[in-house]
């Protein structure tokens, strides 16, 4: 798969959040400088290792012995998906930033399709997936998911679950990021509409997973989210509607 772009972005911050991740972060880590190489040459990647149990440690160690530009961050025990999100948003010193997850469902390689409709006005490139590569239950499921939370915080995106993310750094000194589960994905977009900045969306490749589990699909993490979605529509959205009615 070649990179053809001719656009240039000033510094790009690359991070992965990895959760028993061991079989696929090599190639992510590998293609996402690939990528940077096509669209600066100020970039640095960023694995956040979050507590995994299998050996995504002892691969990542030996990736940075190899990779000067990449730096590894370790959660000593699981945190949960929002927790490494935030470490890494946390942990960059770039201008722009992109993120997508570890386990290889999307492919670095396709950043340069979000650089390549980046505006001067454009503060988010987010990602929608061409097609999901999942089994039948879980694509019902994402697509329920994706219209209720659509529906319910007034979110105008394709795609809320699609986590392949280019991102002005700036936009973090604007909003402040609480969730330690998957419903950071709404949260941040939420966030990011209301304090006013601008998206843009392009469409990306979706992969079937090679390699470990989904932690977002078993019962007690999507009950955990769902509890902390309906917090987070108390705090965004209904809060504010009240305060509205009664000013």
């Amino acid at each position: 798969m070649s990179i053809q772009t001719q656009k240039k972005i000033s510094s790009l911050s690359i991070f992965f959040p990895a959760y028993n991740d061991g079989g696929t972060i090599p190639s992510m880590v590998l293609t996402a400088q690939i990528a940077a190489r096509a669209i600066t040459d100020d970039y640095e990647i960023i694995v956040v290792n979050d507590g995994s149990q299998d050996h995504t440690p002892l691969v990542l160690e030996e990736l940075e012995k190899q990779i000067p530009q990449l730096r590894v961050i370790h959660h000593p025990q699981n945190k949960g998906y929002g927790a490494a999100l935030r470490t890494g948003f946390a942990s960059t010193a770039k201008e722009w930033i992109f993120y997508t997850d570890g386990d290889a469902q999307y492919n670095p390689l396709e950043l340069h399709l979000l650089v390549d409709i980046l505006r001067e006005d454009v503060d988010v490139v987010n990602g929608y997936k061409i097609s999901r590569n999942d089994p039948f239950p879980r694509v019902l499921m994402g697509a329920i998911y994706n219209f209720i939370v659509k529906s319910a915080f007034g979110i105008h995106l394709k795609d809320v679950d699609c986590d392949y993310r280019l991102i002005r750094r700036a936009v973090f000194s604007a909003i402040e990021l609480e969730s330690n589960t998957g419903s950071i994905c709404v949260e941040m977009v939420k966030k990011i509409q209301d304090a006013g900045f601008k998206f843009a969306e392009a469409p990306v490749s979706h992969y079937h997973r090679q390699y470990g589990h989904s932690q977002f699909f078993n019962w007690r993490r999507l009950l955990r989210t769902v509890r902390h979605l309906f917090i987070l529509w108390w705090k965004l959205v209904l809060k504010k509607k009240l305060a509205a009615h009664t000013t």
